[in-house]
């Protein structure tokens, strides 16, 4: 699987953010044929109108499939979307009816409305971001996240993953938000049940994989006055 030589039947639109590496490591464990399409946040790319046209919320990732199941090419935006449409084409990683299904689903709810946004916002005002110190943010969203680790780690004590038995797209929507797990002032020896899931998932080879995702354009945390603005100033907003 993963991008070969084949024809891509995926066309992945991504940066090396979590959000985009649970989506690379969502193809890798479906083996299908992927090509990625760089849009780099740091530069503007997401406000292109090309972009736009396949994710109008103007955030990575999407997804063009040439191939769907029936009709043209297929665009879907939104990390969770597309892992259950993936899901849902291979006929993996989501079970297809009854509780199971539904424990998966929630579970991949709480990474795509809790998890991810608050760890977000940790890492944002943790490592100042903006440009600016505001420590009640940081105290406060650095707090969050510990909860948000403590109720996975509760889940953890019932369960080898967040969806029951086995290996899911819950735990692959998580686990990329828990790795830069330092960043949000978080320790994972306070967590155990967690800390042996991240073990455990991190081995799987798909995920190595997916990691991989764009990685010599990772590392850059120093942003320019021009990326800040872009990403987090009223440049952002201009853009009709």
């Amino acid at each position: 699987g993963g991008r070969t030589g084949a024809a891509a039947l995926i066309e992945l639109y991504a940066w090396p953010t979590p959000n985009g590496q649970k989506v690379s490591i969502m193809l890798e464990e479906c083996g299908l044929p992927y090509e990625v399409r760089p849009v780099d946040i740091n530069a503007g790319e997401q406000f292109r109108p090309e972009f736009l046209a396949i994710s109008p919320n103007n955030r990575i990732p999407a997804i063009v499939d040439r191939a769907p199941a029936a009709g043209e090419a297929l665009p879907v935006f939104e990390s969770g979307a597309i892992l259950v449409y993936l899901a849902e084409k291979t006929g993996r990683l989501l079970p297809p009816a009854g509780a199971g299904r539904y424990a998966v689903l929630q579970w991949l709810a709480f990474q795509v409305g809790r998890l991810g946004p608050i760890c977000g916002q940790a890492h944002h005002f943790r490592q100042r971001m903006g440009g600016v110190d505001v420590p009640y943010a940081a105290d406060l969203y650095t707090g969050e996240v510990g909860r948000l680790y403590g109720a996975m780690d509760r889940r953890l004590a019932e369960a080898p993953c967040l969806g029951g038995d086995d290996c899911s797209i819950a735990d692959l929507a998580c686990w990329p938000w828990v790795r830069p797990h330092r960043r949000q002032g978080q320790a994972l020896d306070a967590f155990p049940h967690l800390a042996s899931w991240f073990d455990r998932i991190g081995e799987r080879p798909a995920v190595g994989r997916g990691m991989a995702l764009l990685r010599d354009r990772r590392g850059r945390r120093d942003l320019s006055d021009r990326a800040r603005e872009l990403l987090f100033g009223d440049a952002q907003y201009r853009r009709r």
